[in-house]
């Protein structure tokens, strides 16, 4: 059974909790290390330790920056406009290679970062998945400010710290060799939070372009702050294969990664590989509409047309509608993927104006088609098995040929294949 990753959001997704989620699942550290030192960035340096969350040991991925590349993300106080930036008390006189710095910081655009991350000893998915981020990011913050994607230049593409988590990400999540994500959905806090363009309302105009975009499933809550970063969300956009999780599942190995901000909830993201427990089951659906002013001959055509499409079974039922007026039921076996064909079939060749659907569950038996040699010549067979009970069907048209062939009756060529396969 294929193994898949579980993303359990209820306390938000950052980039860094992602990280040391999937450190903490056996991600390969020094693989990371390796591939961080060979982007062409400065200004930081990485930490993985274990820290404690409400009591529970979980993995810590921290990326430090100095003093020109600070962004305050994990600064309560700031992100909640208790204090102000540096920079917004800066007097004439103040250090200009400190301004140039932050003001480089500050602009460094999406053709940059992918300049960037190509130029890695990364492995290909790695930088693939790791430029699919930083577009959908690129992507929302385009539309948040209302440019083009070429014009984004702020430090929520740019931010060092953002690029080391999202290639971090991009090459734990090839390490692991993970191909499907379920996320069920994301929770987020409530009220505002200030970034680099002023207080807004969270959840933040990026992470609401990408939810909107993407389909994303939030949940919100009522933490006062910010739980999903853009970083987070793009995660979630560019890994997410599904948002159900199996019925039952069995846990193969589960890992845990630390936020940095502080809320009236445990800051910590939990990842699972899981093996999908729930038995396969066999469904079907059943289309069935009422008609009373079609002709004899219309309702034959459209069975003919719906059983060259495909259709498992087509049968009418005689009924009586209102004012007691004789009408035929249709109805259409079919496999759901069929549904939009098997309808505008019936739409097309008769006077119907709705049709209903329903999914059911089916038990079949083990079944093979097999074509079989007999004394009157060659013969298709169904052969149907389920524990100690086994069957033989002649195929219709397998039987007419050979009367057709041998001047005998039905019933005595439908039994001499059956004997002689048996």
């Amino acid at each position: 059974m294929s193994q898949k990753l579980y993303l359990e959001c209820y306390s938000g997704i950052s980039g860094d909790m992602t990280v040391a989620a999937l450190l903490d699942l056996g991600a390969d550290q020094e693989v990371l290390k390796k591939s961080l030192a060979s982007l062409e960035l400065e200004g930081y340096e990485i930490e993985i330790s274990r820290v404690k969350k409400a009591g529970i040991d979980v993995c810590d991925f921290n990326v430090h920056l100095d003093k020109v590349h600070e962004n305050h993300d994990h600064d309560m106080e700031y992100l909640h406009g208790q204090k102000h930036d540096h920079d917004e008390h800066t007097h004439e006189g103040q250090s200009q290679e400190h301004h140039e710095h932050h003001h480089h910081h500050e602009h460094r655009g999406l053709a940059e970062i992918l300049a960037i991350i190509d130029h890695a000893e990364l492995t290909s998915r790695a930088k693939e998945l790791a430029m699919k981020i930083f577009r959908i990011i690129a992507q929302a913050e385009a539309k948040a400010h209302g440019v083009e994607v070429s014009e984004v230049h702020f430090h929520e593409v740019g931010a060092v710290d953002s690029i080391v988590d999202i290639v971090a990400i991009a090459v734990c999540i090839d390490n692991l060799d993970i191909t499907e994500v379920i996320v069920p959905s994301i929770s987020e806090g409530q009220g505002f939070v200030r970034c680099q363009h002023g207080v807004i309302p969270v959840p933040v105009p990026a992470v609401m372009a990408i939810a909107e975009a993407h389909g994303l499933v939030l949940h919100r809550t009522d933490t006062e702050g910010e739980l999903v970063t853009p970083t987070g969300a793009a995660v979630v956009a560019a890994l997410k294969t599904s948002e159900c999780l199996p019925e039952t599942y069995k846990i193969i190995k589960s890992g845990i990664g630390a936020g940095k901000r502080t809320y009236n909830r445990p800051s910590m993201l939990r990842a699972m590989l899981i093996e999908d427990q729930t038995a396969e089951r066999d469904t079907i659906c059943k289309l069935e509409t009422n008609v009373d002013d079609c002709t004899g001959e219309a309702l034959g055509y459209v069975m003919e047309r719906l059983f060259a499409a495909g259709a498992r079974d087509v049968h009418y039922l005689p009924v009586f509608m209102k004012k007691n007026r004789p009408a035929y039921q249709l109805n259409v076996i079919c496999l759901e993927e069929q549904i939009p064909q098997m309808e505008q079939i019936i739409f097309e060749e008769t006077t119907t104006i709705g049709i209903r659907r329903v999914k059911m569950e089916r038990t079949v038996l083990e079944r093979e088609e097999k074509t079989i040699e007999t004394s009157i010549g060659m013969a298709q067979v169904k052969v149907c098995r389920s524990g100690n009970l086994f069957r033989v069907y002649p195929e219709y048209r397998s039987v007419i040929d050979l009367c057709e062939k041998n001047q005998m009756s039905y019933i005595d060529v439908y039994e001499l294949i059956q004997m002689e396969y048996r």
